[in-house]
């Protein structure tokens, strides 16, 4: 399949973008402009966005993609007034950018990363903070693009994640130094 991807310089993007590979898939990344794409394989092919949603349209239309998984996203256990429009680009325009593109160029799949902290004692709607509002937000837009369109659509609520090469202070990383 051909596959675009984004949060591709983040712990579960750099596992995927691996292990697609070796199942023989054509992976494709979008990175905003200016992104250091140093550590990034040269068995993809990277796309830079610089935010101009026609441009984006007009790759999808090229490319033909299968699928799109959509790992980026802005984390902030909390926020401040300065976070907002940083908090809405990363959380909800790009993945609705991302849908736009998806819906024009007839993309079959995309899926999506949401969190537990989205529904807080297990409600549906209880978001703890902020970032989970807006991971909420943009499921609720992705829904008037799969009402409108043949986009199967699907979320990944994530609690934790964990694996080889994991170099964040995770509990595991911390009992093998002990």
């Amino acid at each position: 399949m051909k596959i675009l991807l984004t949060g591709t310089k983040g712990f579960i993007g750099k596992n995927l973008v691996t292990k697609l590979i070796e199942c023989g898939h054509n992976i494709h990344i979008l990175v905003r402009e200016g992104s250091d794409t140093s550590c990034i394989t040269e068995d993809v092919n990277i796309y830079l966005h610089n935010g101009d949603v026609n441009e984006l349209v007009k790759l999808f239309k090229k490319e033909k993609f299968d699928g799109v998984i959509h790992l980026a996203s802005l984390f902030l256990s909390s926020h401040n007034p300065n976070d907002l429009s940083k908090l809405i680009a990363s959380n909800i325009q790009l993945g609705t950018e991302l849908l736009e593109a998806s819906k024009s160029s007839k993309v079959v799949w995309f899926v999506n990363t949401g969190t537990f902290w989205q529904n807080y004692q297990n409600e549906d709607y209880n978001p703890v903070n902020l970032y989970a509002a807006t991971k909420e937000a943009f499921e609720n837009i992705a829904k008037f693009f799969t009402e409108t369109s043949n986009l199967v659509f699907v979320t990944i609520k994530l609690n934790d994640t964990f694996g080889p090469n994991d170099t964040r202070e995770k509990v595991f990383n911390l009992w093998t130094k002990m």
